[in-house]
């Protein structure tokens, strides 16, 4: 079964002539089907056809089947993989055995390829927002915490302390209080839950954009798409100022990469063009493309040669036009009011894309606009922040051997169920990078499109500076749209298919680059991609544990928030689901956060470094509150802070200790008030607490 508007996309070669035109008029065209017959009609044919036709539906059925038998009480050292049903994973199974089999078919569709592909990303991203009655991530928290800030004080919330960092960099913060000015919602926590799916749904758009720059087989397009969803298990795609600046950054290079295509389709047709006129003038054709000039003397020749001068002048001087440019430098100046890091990768990427000679004129500008709105907003508004950390930055540069290791301490301490997710993260990644490498070695076109620079810029930056121990992480995101594409150019492509001309500049190739391989490599194809899918599972679900809250640890960290303004909150840890609620009239002390000695003397003293902690007077003068939750604890459990035996002494010492009068408990969290005299311990508790 065919559809016209859905056909590969083979555009002809400018050298065949144009068909006569029919002296009768052709009868009325069909008329289109529309709704579910044009699915049905889109439908990939033959077996793969029914296979990828019925896999979709069934999987979607099975996955919300299981949803309600999820027992969230079960997760523990690999996450959420432990609470879910047998049957929910036959869902992504069945979603991998139907996207290989609409990959089959000798014609792949646009809808039911996508399809398969929003339906991957609703059901690894969305089954912790269905599931979960609260936001997950403290992280995320924190940054709702921030909007909620910034809303309340029209802008930059002053005594924000250790935050006014996110002061410097607002560009995320008041674009979301603007949304809620903008719709008159209270919080952003209306849609901070599903900020994952939205986040991985609106990524769909530039990594069309970039793939279809590089080729119209649409076998490689989706492959590489299919590829980027299932090994993207870094979990970057929550509430925050680096999930909307990496989009952003995407859609840049995914510009800035069509503009290059398109300039490349420009010189290609000119070549052609003159070509074409040189053969119709008697010249002979070079096998480099531009016309050799025996006897083009005659006018056809002359005006052959004028009009590929033209033509190609033309494609020489072809910039930027104003408004997409205009564009570029919004997306450019809200990345770098957004975040820190992604402007350095920005660069560093658009850096690496100029080196080729034919690449400046388009790319050039955009790298000045990119380098130089950076340094006048860290010369400006971020010279604060800067200033007090250039010195740390500089030292970083000389260390690039701790920065890509960094975030990998710990590991010794941490879990059984922890220790194999490692493992299984760390696998994935050196799988997908060997992918990505063996495909950049087997098809020389991949190396010619700017696909090697967009892999090698993320590892230039990760030498660089270690980022809190997460610069290896944010370096694999960042390589990972390159990544997979190359390794979808490996699973996918064709050896005969391999030269540029004949699988890369959209608009030039004569057939499609790749054929639908045969039974076994689409056996190994599903195999390798559940593997990769597997390992992203258990990278994106391992320390769901610690990551979701109760309601009832909610309740108690909202009770704490709602003390008079000058309290001190102590705590274990800062995981805790929105601990950081009025930062700007509450202080904070984390006892987790303690290094070296200090943190040692936690770990074997936790009764003395607690009441060691109480102790120390409050600047601002109000009463002292401690608060410890249930996902504080998982949280010294499952990364390797403490052990069990100092939680737990921590704990007892907190209930035991005469100056701590219990105010507010749950089954998930205890908060207690410090009552000595001198510590401004006889303030009044907030009322509406559960007092036991």
């Amino acid at each position: 079964m065919t559809d016209a508007p859905e056909r590969e996309d083979v555009r002809p070669d400018p050298r065949t002539p144009a068909p006569r035109t029919p002296v009768h008029a052709d009868p009325a065209p069909a008329r289109r089907p529309h709704g579910l017959r044009a699915a049905l009609a889109a439908a990939p044919s033959g077996p793969s056809g029914w296979i990828a036709l019925g896999a979709l539906p069934v999987a979607l059925a099975l996955w919300l089947l299981a949803l309600p038998n999820a027992r969230l009480s079960r997760m523990g050292d690999l996450g959420l993989l432990q609470a879910l049903p047998p049957l929910w994973f036959a869902a992504p199974v069945l979603l991998t055995v139907g996207f290989v089999a609409v990959l089959r078919s000798p014609v792949v569709r646009h809808r039911w390829a996508g399809a398969y592909v929003l339906a991957l990303i609703l059901v690894v991203h969305g089954t912790p927002s269905l599931l979960y009655p609260t936001l997950r991530y403290a992280w995320a928290w924190k940054h709702v915490a921030i909007v909620d800030a910034m809303l309340r004080h029209g802008g930059a919330v002053p005594g924000a302390g250790k935050l006014d960092v996110y002061n410097q960099w607002p560009g995320f913060f008041e674009f979301h209080a603007l949304v809620l000015r903008a719709t008159g919602l209270d919080s952003v926590l209306g849609y901070a839950s599903w900020y994952p799916v939205i986040t991985n749904v609106l990524l769909l758009g530039p990594l069309l954009l970039l793939y279809r720059s590089f080729t119209t087989d649409r076998r490689l397009v989706w492959g590489g798409i299919w590829l980027y969803y299932a090994t993207a298990w870094v979990g970057q795609d929550y509430f925050s100022p680096q999930a909307f600046a990496y989009l952003l950054h995407l859609t840049v290079i995914a510009l800035v990469v069509h503009r290059l295509a398109a300039r490349r389709r420009l010189a290609r047709a000119a070549a052609d063009a003159g070509a074409r006129a040189g053969a119709g003038a008697g010249g002979s054709v070079s096998p480099a493309g531009p016309v050799s000039a025996a006897g083009s003397a005659g006018p056809a020749g002359s005006s052959g040669a004028r009009a590929l001068g033209t033509v190609l002048d033309g494609s020489a001087r072809a910039g930027w036009r104003a408004a997409p440019f205009a564009l570029l430098l919004v997306l450019i100046a809200a990345i770098v009011s957004s975040h820190q890091l992604t402007p350095v990768m920005l660069a560093v990427s658009l850096l690496l894309l100029a080196l080729g000679r034919r690449n400046r004129r388009t790319v050039l500008p955009v790298l000045a606009a990119v380098v130089g709105l950076t340094v006048l907003w860290d010369a400006t508004v971020a010279r604060p922040f800067v200033s007090a950390n250039l010195s740390g930055l500089i030292a970083a540069l000389g260390s690039p051997d701790h920065n890509a290791v960094a975030g990998l301490a710990r590991l010794g301490e941490a879990p059984f169920g922890q220790i194999l997710a490692s493992w299984a993260d760390r696998g994935l990644t050196a799988a997908v990078l060997l992918l990505a490498l063996a495909g950049a070695l087997r098809h020389r076109w991949v190396r010619r499109v700017g696909l090697l620079p967009l892999l090698v810029a993320p590892v230039a930056v990760l030498l660089a500076n270690a980022y809190d121990g997460e610069m290896l992480f944010r370096a694999y995101l960042f390589a990972l749209p390159a990544a997979a594409f190359l390794a979808a150019a490996l699973l996918w492509g064709n050896r005969a298919g391999s030269r540029a001309e004949d699988a890369l500049p959209p608009g030039t190739p004569p057939r499609p680059a790749t054929r639908p391989g045969g039974p076994l490599r689409t056996g190994v194809c599903a195999v390798l991609l559940l593997g990769l899918l597997g390992g992203t599972l258990f990278g994106y679900y391992s320390k769901e544990a610690m990551n979701y809250f109760t309601p009832q640890e909610v309740a108690a960290v909202r009770y704490v928030a709602e003390t008079p303004a000058g309290s001190r909150i102590v705590s274990l840890t800062a995981n805790e689901p929105g601990g950081e609620l009025n930062f700007d009239t509450h202080d904070r002390l984390v006892l987790g956060d303690a290094a070296g000695e200090d943190l040692q003397h936690l770990a074997t003293a936790p009764g003395d470094a607690l009441r060691g902690a109480l102790a120390t007077p409050n600047p601002a003068g109000g009463p002292t509150y401690l608060i410890l939750t249930r996902a504080q604890v998982l949280d010294c459990e499952l990364t390797g802070l403490l052990p069990a035996s100092a939680v737990q002494g921590l704990a007892a010492a907190a209930a035991a200790e005469p100056t701590l009068r219990r105010v507010y408990a749950n089954e998930d969290a205890v908060v207690y008030q410090y009552t000595d005299s001198g510590a401004g311990g006889g303030a009044t508790a907030p009322a509406g607490g559960s007092t036991p």
